[in-house]
């Protein structure tokens, strides 16, 4: 069959997705996890049906455009596409770039339009040489327009985008694709304990899931865990829950936490609990927060579950909120689970690598 490309016609083998036929032939789209997560391969058709699996998740909106992910489409006729067109993405400019830990730079965009984002949702970025790495906002929607959009990204070695993003200067261009991801506030509800599990970099966006349940004046008790694999990977330290705080005071919420142990509800490492913690985070409106490292034998997923169990005697009544590296998020959906909440209380976006590109 063919696939049509900006007037090219270029063969697509049978069950070959049509970025991978793209890439094939030599045609570079946007591209990073190649699983209908990141939603980077974005584009539009224009003539043809590119199948029924490439439209999962999207907006009816954009799939009324014609709007589909490349990696999930496998066309069963020819098809024509096109670019995705300033709709869905939009160019900003860094404004600002700070180190919030040896290994997390903290990157502040501005862009030149709206961008349409639910609090906790992932956005693509792509610089101007098609480098495409995905980045979940540790902003609210509300604050761009003043403040821009602010990403905590973790760095590695060698890492292409982290070295870019390293290496840019302010005016920088860099373009923002469509915003995607499960796991982000959503209102309603508002009586319904919320758990928090956030592992690295996984923490911002989850600060920012806290902080739009606290203007959307949630009633329920909200609970923030943060894994860590050591006490010097814990980025930003004690900074992090000080916009809970903020946020609390302005709506007469009750926050209370500490750092390792310290602000565990359940009372995990002896000594380390408050004596008021499991009454304090079963509280309505009250907001916890505690911080796992895993060198100390702090496991996140068994804190997951002691905490949900403090926070409610219905499991089935809360939801939880997983994001960071896909082996602490699928143990602590495994544990939740086990712990009585269903899986359709469970909102996770796993933190993947690239896949085909370098690291970072």
């Amino acid at each position: 069959m063919l696939l049509t490309f900006e007037g090219r016609d270029y063969d697509l083998h049978p069950g070959e997705s049509v970025l991978d036929g793209m890439s094939r032939h030599g045609v570079r789209l946007p591209s990073a996890c190649r699983a209908g997560i990141c939603r980077a391969c974005l584009i539009r058709a224009v003539r043809g049906n590119p199948g029924e699996d490439a439209g999962r998740g999207l907006k009816p909106t954009w799939l009324a455009a014609g709007y589909f992910l490349a990696c999930l489409a496998r066309p069963a006729s020819d098809l024509a596409v096109t670019l995705a067109g300033p709709e869905v993405s939009t160019l900003a400019r860094v404004t600002r770039i700070r180190r919030l830990s040896p290994d997390v730079l903290g990157v502040t965009l501005r862009p030149e339009r709206p961008v349409d984002f639910l609090p906790g949702q992932h956005l693509p970025l792509t610089t101007p040489d098609g480098l495409t790495r995905v980045y979940s906002s540790a902003s609210l929607p509300a604050e761009v327009g003043r403040s821009g959009i602010d990403l905590h990204i973790r760095t590695y070695p060698g890492g292409a985008m982290s070295g870019w993003l390293g290496r840019a200067r302010p005016g920088a261009a860099v373009t923002i694709g469509a915003p995607g991801g499960e796991c982000c506030y959503l209102p309603g509800e508002r009586s319904a304990p919320l758990l928090l599990v956030g592992t690295g970099t996984g923490i911002a966006p989850l600060m920012a899931i806290a902080r739009a349940a606290l203007a959307d004046d949630h009633t329920g008790p909200i609970a923030l865990i943060h894994g860590a694999a050591a006490p010097d990977r814990r980025y930003a330290g004690t900074r992090l829950p000080d916009r809970i705080r903020r946020a609390a005071r302005a709506r007469n919420a009750r926050v209370w936490g500490g750092p390792a142990g310290a602000g565990d509800p359940g009372g995990a490492r002896s000594g380390g609990a408050h004596p008021g913690g499991a009454r304090m985070a079963a509280r309505p409106g009250a907001v916890t927060w505690q911080t796992c490292i895993r060198s100390r034998g702090e496991d996140v997923a068994e804190a997951a579950a002691r905490t949900l169990a403090v926070l409610t005697d219905q499991p089935g009544s809360a939801r939880a909120y997983l994001c960071g590296g896909a082996g602490s998020v699928s143990r602590s959906r495994r544990a939740l689970f086990l712990a009585g909440l269903s899986l359709s209380g469970i909102y996770a976006d796993l933190f993947t690598p690239a896949v085909g590109q370098p690291r970072g």
